[in-house]
């Protein structure tokens, strides 16, 4: 199947030529090219080039799946074929995702060790973050620039409520000396109506905008102003500490009246991070430029001599809480990649006890 027709539905959503290429295997069997917009439990609300649809995940699909990573995500392309139905709506069932451009990975909350897709083929990523007390946070900040680095997709910062800000040149600086010198800063303010005329330069027809940040710093907010009219509901700010109330329940992506694309998603009250070493060396870019200029090649900077990042820490050319902060994610990392490996001697362990034991109740005796 190739590209579809400029002003299709599909084209809107975002099918170019190379989902169009990724997608000629699946035409092939018969299936019919859709985007997920909508993710519930168990079932998917996609658009195709005839409306939209409610979706489940074919059997197959679910047998071959190796986690919850395999199963769709909103923004991702798949394969569908429709099945009749009596009530009146029509109804599809998911027989393959296609490759993925971008991908945001997060680890399951909890105690878990899975992966979770969190959204798919977004081409900016606007991280969103409150400039008052509450939700200012650089080292949060860093942690979303780790998994946006990862995941394939340009980052943006957004900084709201600046009319709730009374150091703002401060934060700002502190915002600048964890994104570096070249991710582009934007900051807006709801009652002002400030700033957010800059946002728009990053809708364009097809392309996908996604918001990611906690929760009440004003994702929904940003997502309505965009689009000219109310898609998210939002609540009022608490006045004892300026956090608007947290009103998106579930990751969605939305058409806007100009052509762009915008997915707005849930806060994120837990964001565990899931093989970024990628995004660890970009976030951290400083401190891997200065790694290069140590004395050792397997320097810890930690007590070793003639460390490079060490000696910009005493010399106040980086900071010791951003020191710290690599320290921790590294850490993290190495204790989710240890625990990884447990479960996977776990798991060959088993399998093979299952199938010797398999063998032997079917050798036979002598």
């Amino acid at each position: 199947m190739g590209q579809t027709a400029p002003g299709s539905i599909l084209n809107a959503y975002g099918f170019d030529g190379l989902f169009a290429e990724r997608f000629e295997p699946y035409g092939e069997q018969g299936l019919l090219p859709a985007r997920v917009v909508v993710e519930y439990q168990h079932i998917y609300r996609v658009v195709t080039e005839g409306g939209e649809l409610l979706a489940t995940v074919a059997g197959r699909l679910r047998h071959r799946a190796g986690g919850r990573v395999d199963y769709p995500a909103v923004g991702d392309w798949v394969g569908l074929r429709r099945i009749p139905n009596t009530t009146g709506e029509e109804r599809a069932t998911i027989h393959g995702v296609l490759e993925r451009k971008s991908r945001f990975v997060r680890k399951v909350a909890g105690s878990v060790v899975a992966e979770q897709v969190v959204a798919a083929n977004v081409d900016v990523v606007l991280l969103v973050m409150a400039l008052v007390d509450a939700d200012f946070s650089p080292r949060r900040l860093e942690r979303y620039l780790v998994l946006a680095h990862e995941s394939g997709a340009r980052p943006v910062l957004v900084l709201t409520k600046t009319d709730l800000c009374d150091d703002l040149n401060d934060r700002l600086s502190a915002a600048r000396a964890v994104t570096g010198p070249n991710l582009p800063i934007h900051t807006v303010s709801r009652p002002r109506d400030e700033g957010y005329d800059d946002l728009f330069a990053y809708l364009q027809p097809g392309q996908t905008v996604a918001l990611l940040g906690s929760s009440g710093v004003g994702k929904s907010t940003i997502v309505n102003r965009l689009a000219g009219r109310e898609l998210q509901r939002t609540q009022e700010v608490r006045e004892f500490d300026g956090r608007g109330r947290h009103t998106t329940t579930h990751r969605q992506l939305l058409l806007l009246d100009g052509g762009g694309l915008m997915m707005d998603t849930p806060g994120m009250r837990e964001l565990q991070l899931w093989d970024v070493d990628e995004g660890v060396e970009e976030t951290f870019a400083d401190i891997e430029d200065l790694a290069l200029q140590c004395r050792f090649p397997d320097c810890l900077h930690t007590t070793e001599p003639g460390c490079a990042v060490l000696a910009a820490v005493e010399a106040g050319t980086l900071g010791q809480d951003r020191l710290e902060s690599y320290h921790k994610l590294r850490r993290e990392l190495r204790a989710l990649a240890a625990r990884q490996d447990h479960l996977n001697r776990q798991f060959e362990k088993r399998r093979v006890r299952a199938a010797t034991k398999a063998f032997n109740k079917h050798a036979p005796r002598r």
